[in-house]
């Protein structure tokens, strides 16, 4: 039976600590710092959202419970509305700016949980063969589409995006599309980095454990590429985290300035 894309959950990590950005996520998860008036999460589910995706699983931890504040209040946020407070708080929504048709799962997967952890205590969430994922700090013009094809294309359990930006996250060291290993910490530069934006069958979960230290991009990464179950997508295009103050100014500026890459929504 084949799979509507509105069915293929999307999974966002949204619980670490963010402690380079400390001016920021000491009041507020990293996942809700501001791009522009809205969190880089309203970003990303939008960037997700153009493609047709709608179901998002939103893994929590530090400060989560921001999170679930901001969309219990979601239609508040976006619309105008009169309150009577003399009749039980009764509202009238007057003008509603045009809702995202989105289903959100809020899971809380613990304050101490590296990202392998949350990824499989959420595997009871997914219902479908395979699944996207992605962190909570990063934007691109990525073309999911292109991505998905590529995906079901070559028939292993997974394919991260590369990316091009500074080499300070994980290398990916490639042999004809094939990722034959995985470095968190790269001695030198790289040809490209993980840029997040994965599509991931559920045989993935087998290579997860729910204690604390799993960390998804170490063994689980490092033995799927050992396995030669991770592929690549090449992104030549825009790819930018927001993992550092200097990084949080830099999109501010681009959509201040009307230029986002990442806008592919009207």
């Amino acid at each position: 039976m084949t799979t509507h894309r509105k069915d293929i959950p999307v999974v966002i990590l949204a619980g670490g600590l963010g402690t380079r950005l400390r001016e920021q996520t000491e009041f507020m998860p990293k996942p809700m710092v501001p791009v522009g008036t809205k969190p880089i999460l309203w970003h990303i589910m939008k960037i997700y959202s153009y493609y047709g995706f709608r179901r998002f699983v939103i893994c929590l931890g530090y400060k989560g419970d921001t999170i679930k504040d901001y969309f219990l209040n979601y239609r508040f946020r976006n619309s105008d509305f009169t309150i009577n407070l003399s009749k039980h708080n009764d509202i009238i929504f007057n003008k509603s700016h045009e809702m995202d048709d989105w289903q959100v799962t809020l899971a809380d997967t613990g304050m101490k949980a590296m990202t392998g952890s949350r990824i499989k205590q959420i595997e009871k969430l997914i219902d479908t063969d395979c699944f996207l994922l992605t962190y909570g700090d990063g934007v691109a013009d990525v073309e999911l589409d292109k991505l998905m094809k590529f995906h079901q294309s070559h028939g292993k359990i997974a394919t991260v995006t590369g990316v091009r930006p500074p080499s300070r996250f994980g290398e990916l060291r490639i042999e004809e599309n094939q990722v034959v290993e995985f470095g968190e910490k790269p001695q030198v530069e790289s040809d490209m980095i993980n840029g997040g934006f994965f599509v991931l069958n559920r045989e993935v979960f087998g290579y997860l454990r729910k204690d604390n230290e799993c960390t998804f991009e170490r063994e689980p990464l490092e033995k799927l590429a050992e396995d030669g179950q991770l592929m690549v997508y090449h992104h030549p295009g825009f790819w930018q985290c927001m993992d550092t103050l200097r990084d949080m100014d830099l999109l501010n500026k681009y959509w201040e300035n009307g230029v986002a890459p990442w806008k592919i929504w009207e």
